[in-house]
């Protein structure tokens, strides 16, 4: 399969962004070279696209933390040519080259066989956001999280993570919560699974040590005030998954509920997971663990000269479920 002498990718360099038209030979080595089908846009590639968070490590490097494509060279005997391989995290516009890209190469070690159940559009829907979900429920259940002892709550519900995290929590058999700060969505997180919703702004923030416990577990996507309120009124025996930090970075609570009621806090970390955990993660994705509402998710899909806009909207906060980009 041939690899054209020029083609287009979104390339960020300290003083600038935008697209490129570049060659093969500009891209970072890798024994797998794809030709990307879409990738996605994750709260990560907005602060990356923008310079807003200090997400690369060096400059230039093609932005997009996922990708999903067909192989079309590979110097590695685990992948032929035509096996179509999905990619997210791994170093991607951290340390290497991203999805941002019409052609990338990428490390064989990064790259996972597209499980059958699962179509490219399909595993960028899920991409990132979708696999945090799952790394969270999988982590949450290795702690001993049961269905049968209650409701999870998922906390920055609208957002790519949190409306997967509802459809694939549901999947999975659990009764989910939604707090969100964006109550016209109601009706699509409702939707998705979640039996309950709560504005944000009308949630009243525990302050004592210990409240009144009310859920078994939570999916946060927000950190600060809300991962301490989370800790303070978790049932006992209760996991808390923390993955996101929208709503800041600090963490203010005490070590009674970890003593008195026994809860833990697990931190989800998808960039780095293993790839024996990483490819039986994809393999649930693809099969029970699959979102059922994977088109109610999707809210657009864009080129590469979208990306900007797209930006702008996940970092103001009109961001909504997820943004697919077509390569």
């Amino acid at each position: 399969m041939s690899i054209p002498l020029q083609f287009s990718a979104f390339r960020i360099h300290a003083d600038r962004m935008g697209v490129e038209h570049l060659g093969i030979d500009e891209l970072n080595p890798g024994e797998i070279t794809v030709q990307v089908a879409y990738s996605s846009v994750n709260y990560k590639d907005a602060l990356a696209g923008t310079g807003q968070g200090k997400i690369l490590r060096q400059f230039p490097l093609i932005g997009g933390i996922d990708l999903a494509g067909i192989v079309v060279a590979t110097d590695d005997l685990r992948f032929r040519v035509g096996d179509s391989v999905v990619v997210t995290g791994c170093g991607l516009s951290e340390t290497r080259d991203g999805g941002y890209s019409q052609y990338q190469r990428v490390q064989a070690s990064s790259a996972v066989a597209l499980p059958s159940g699962l179509s490219l559009r399909e595993a960028m829907l899920i991409g990132t956001a979708g696999f945090t979900a799952a790394l969270s429920l999988w982590r949450m259940q290795q702690a001993g999280q049961r269905a049968d002892q209650g409701p999870i709550v998922v906390t920055g519900a609208s957002g790519g993570v949190g409306t997967l995290a509802i459809d694939i929590f549901t999947q999975a058999g659990f009764e989910v919560h939604a707090i969100s700060g964006k109550s016209e969505r109601f009706p699509l997180l409702h939707t998705l699974g979640a039996k309950r919703c709560i504005a944000r702004q009308e949630l009243q923030y525990a302050v004592r040590p210990l409240e009144t416990a009310v859920w078994a577990g939570a999916v946060d996507n927000v950190g600060g005030a809300m991962l301490g309120h989370l800790t303070r009124v978790m049932q006992p025996w209760g996991n808390i998954a923390s993955c996101g930090m929208a709503g800041g970075i600090a963490l203010e609570s005490t070590v009674m509920p970890f003593i008195i009621r026994g809860i833990s806090l697990l931190g989800i970390n998808s960039a780095n997971t293993p790839m024996a955990l990483r490819s039986e993660l994809w393999l649930r994705l693809a099969s029970d663990w699959k979102p059922a509402h994977l088109a109610e998710i999707e809210t657009a899909e864009i080129g590469l000269n979208g990306l900007t806009d797209a930006f702008a909207r996940v970092l103001s906060g009109a961001s909504v479920g997820r943004t697919l980009v077509k390569l």
